[in-house]
């Protein structure tokens, strides 16, 4: 069973005045800053010149690339030697989105020095070739002439393969952010950021950034020779950053800003402007604008990791960021788009599979997860491995097993991915192992790894004997750290606003976390997601309306990986992250939640709920301060028992108060849905979802079925801010019977029959149903 996580509260100690008043001096647009005076008072961001270089980017003064000390000299001129010379450059980089976006940098940026018939480059395949070098790479690339290799996000640790290199003639320039090993290897330079101080504020640059830095030094040594301007690189550096396991301090946090700028900037142009046609078409693909950090960590760094993880060659990737065609931008677009939709369903099924087997160990003497499947798909590893460490709060690591040809005589290789949990060195710990390991690498976050399947069950004896010895499980106990403590009435554009200085958010600076009291959830319902070409996929989602006693309107909420009935009835306490976006306005994610019955028990005194029956035409002089009216007509029992709950909740009864349901014939409301399309495809107006569903007497999921039909008509459907544009009508079409209009007409149907068995059901079969409902709950025992 996964063990529940402490929830720790807030430090109570209130900033001082003048510490409000600076940033209010700093901010001041801002109406109020007290939330984010509080949170950045909790996260010891109270110095002023810290303050101001945090909150306002310009007021921020990035590093010199040159301290990196002499390598990045040693680099520099060796990079401006080949191209007084006309030697061939190729650029080596890794599969994620770091070690992607790195090489488009390197590749872009090095564009402006070399003419691209001397620039090549290579990224290993995910699911036959492991991180870093490799030695048939390195001689393909001695066979086609190059003479000097730049790695970007790898390299570090790879002698071997760097002494091949040397001995066929090739100079190597390494640009990495991982681990290094005990002796520089001998390597023209390397530029990698754990060679500085950890105080430094370039320490934790990613791939990305360590590969920005590079071409930053060339652009101040030679400013007469490039032609683009370097800024034009920062929506990759964002996005590589943003996408990968560093902390978001110092010059990070500055080069993610900025390059967020001009994500959501090239975004706004249209898209046979845009200078990264691809990452445009990405995020319309995903429902993105390019101005939020979110945007790329739930939207494009996905779609490129998954590239990897699904196809195994990313190399069509560097393409899609750095290709100026249209077309071929879209088309790369869309394969990204399928990838993703296809990772999603993996992950899924390995990770049911992976706590299926997580489920039969004794966790109480297991310290790390350690798992193996010959079945499970490498890609995917990474991803299940760190939902595990984060719901167990163990590390995990897990292998997919790959069986050797039956002709050959070596032990098949267990390959491996491992995620870490609070501080622990994931690095350290999986090189105490390093004697029973084929090939490893990574950082204390995460590592790559392979071995013997021979080998498998005395790794993970080790690894758990490591941790047995170095670690006090105690203070590794899974805990959330709460931020603020809001109603649901405060979760909107104001608070937003404020936090919003916080952001980019990610490891070091992590997404507010606010506790939300005595709530309760209304309208749940959860889907599956659906691809690209309309199939779906085993990964859903529970959509909701978050209320309390503050707010009868409440706020929409996502809970990601949840079906409906994981979220309990009644009072809860609830932990969320705060978002925004232009489909979804200001909603919720959920973070956690329980029953406020397991925080304090309801009181048994409390007197049972009735419910009433004051439907039209009973008389209306009725003791309404006694009872919660219920004036909209359910369609099903879920919706009624959500009703039910809030009267509790108050500590009222329930008065069912809905007028009798008049309907119009499907035929009808299917005419009428066609009349309005046509009205907006002539006038160019809009109409909002809710109007038009209101307009129709139509659930959301139904209005959806009836929109995809008009599409089948030839209708083009826009929706944006939750506002309706048709337009395109193809005209003479004919409007009879098709597949589209049947479905809905059938759908249109079941709805409607459902609102009339509740518009007339007697209130005395009601609370037969819910008092045996309650009946079965209270008898059911709880595991």
């Amino acid at each position: 069973m996964k063990p529940c996580p402490t929830w720790k509260l807030p430090d109570t100690e209130n900033p001082p005045s003048e510490f409000i008043d600076t940033i209010a001096n700093l901010l001041p647009h801002l109406n109020q800053a007290n939330s984010l005076a509080q949170m950045l008072w909790q996260r010891q961001i109270r110095e002023p010149e810290m303050l101001s270089g945090f909150l306002i980017v310009d007021s921020y003064q990035p590093s010199s690339p040159f301290e990196f000390g002499e390598e990045m000299d040693w680099a520099v001129e060796r990079i401006n030697r080949a191209r007084n010379e006309g030697e061939k450059v190729a650029i080596w980089g890794d599969f994620d989105a770091d070690g992607v976006t790195s090489t488009s940098v390197l590749l872009d940026g090095l564009r402006q020095f070399f003419p691209e018939d001397l620039l090549d480059y290579h990224i290993p395949n995910r699911l036959t070739d492991s991180h870093g070098l490799h030695s048939a790479g390195i001689e393909r690339l001695a066979e086609q002439g190059t003479d000097l290799i730049i790695t970007c996000d790898t390299g570090s640790t790879n002698l071997s393969e760097i002494e091949l290199a040397l001995a066929l003639g090739i100079d190597i320039i390494i640009t990495d952010h991982h681990t290094l090993l005990d002796r520089r290897p001998p390597v023209t330079a390397i530029i990698n950021p754990r060679y500085l101080p950890k105080s430094h504020p370039l320490f934790h640059l990613s791939g990305v950034a360590v590969a920005y830095k590079l071409i930053e030094a060339l652009y101040e040594k030679f400013p007469e020779i490039p032609q683009a301007p370097l800024e034009e690189l920062l929506d990759l550096v964002a996005i590589g950053l943003i996408a990968d396991l560093v902390q978001l301090k110092g010059d990070c946090r500055y080069l993610a800003q900025r390059g967020i700028a001009r994500l959501f900037q090239d975004f706004q142009n249209p898209a046979n402007e845009r200078r990264r046609p691809g990452i445009g078409r990405l995020l319309e693909l995903c429902r993105k604008t390019g101005d939020r950090p979110t945007d790329i960590s739930f939207g494009i760094g996905p779609r490129i990791n998954a590239v990897s993880r699904i196809y195994g060659d990313a190399s069509f990737c560097v393409n899609l960021l750095t290709n100026r065609d249209l077309n071929l931008c879209n088309r790369l677009a869309e394969d990204a788009e399928l990838a993703n939709s296809r990772r999603k369903e993996l992950q899924q099924m390995v990770l049911k599979e992976a706590i299926e087997e997580v489920e039969r160990l004794d966790l109480s003497t297991t310290h790390a997860i350690i798992l193996s499947k010959p079945e499970w798909p490498v890609g995917v590893l990474g991803l299940v491995a760190a939902q595990l460490a984060q719901d167990y709060h163990k590390p995990a690591i897990l292998f997919s097993i790959e069986i050797a040809d039956r002709l050959r005589s070596q032990s098949p290789l267990a390959k491996g991915s491992a995620r870490s949990v609070a501080n622990l060195d994931l690095y350290q710990l999986v090189k105490s192992q390093s004697h029973l390991l084929h090939r490893f690498g990574g950082h204390p976050f995460a590592a790559g790894l392979s071995l013997s399947v021979e080998n498998l069950s005395l790794f993970s004896e080790g690894i758990n004997q490591q941790l047995n010895g170095m670690v006090d499980l105690r203070d590794r106990s899974a805990t959330i750290e709460i931020d603020l403590a809001c109603s649901v009435s405060q979760l909107g554009e104001r608070l937003f606003k404020e936090l919003k200085y916080l952001e980019p958010c990610g490891m070091g600076n992590t997404a507010p976390k606010i506790l939300v009291r005595d709530c309760w959830f209304e309208n749940r319902r959860h889907q599956n997601i659906k691809d690209r070409k309309g199939g779906k996929i085993r990964y859903i989602k529970t959509q909701f309306i978050l209320k309390d006693k503050t707010s009868e309107e409440g706020i929409f909420g996502l809970w990601w990986g949840h079906y409906q009935d994981e979220i309990p009835n009644g009072y809860c306490d609830a932990i969320v992250e705060l978002d925004f976006n232009q489909y979804c306005n200001y909603h919720v994610r959920i973070v956690d939640l329980i029953p406020a019955r397991d925080r304090t028990q309801l009181s048994s005194t409390q007197n049972p709920t009735e419910i009433w029956d004051w439907r039209p035409p009973k008389p209306q002089d009725n003791p309404r301060d006694l009872a919660l009216m219920m004036t909209e007509n359910p369609d099903n029992w879920d919706n009624l028992y959500d009703w039910l709950d809030r009267a509790k909740q108050q500590e009222k009864n329930l008065a069912i108060a809905y007028p009798p349901k008049t309907v119009k014939h499907p035929v009808q409301i299917w005419e009428i849905l066609v009349g309005i399309a046509k009205y907006l495809n002539r006038t160019s107006k809009t109409i909002s979802l809710q109007a038009l569903q209101d307009k129709l007497s139509l659930s959301p999921n139904t209005l959806i079925v009836g929109l995809t039909a008009l599409s089948e008509l030839g209708f083009v459907i826009d929706v944006r801010d939750r506002e309706l544009q048709i337009h395109d009508l193809i005209r003479d079409r004919q409007l009879g019977e098709f597949p589209g209009r049947d479905r809905f007409l059938a759908i249109v149907e079941e709805e409607q029959f459902r609102q009339q068995y509740f518009s007339q059901i007697p209130v005395e079969m009601i609370s037969r149903v819910v008092g045996d409902m309650e009946k079965i709950e209270a008898e059911t025992p709880e595991f």
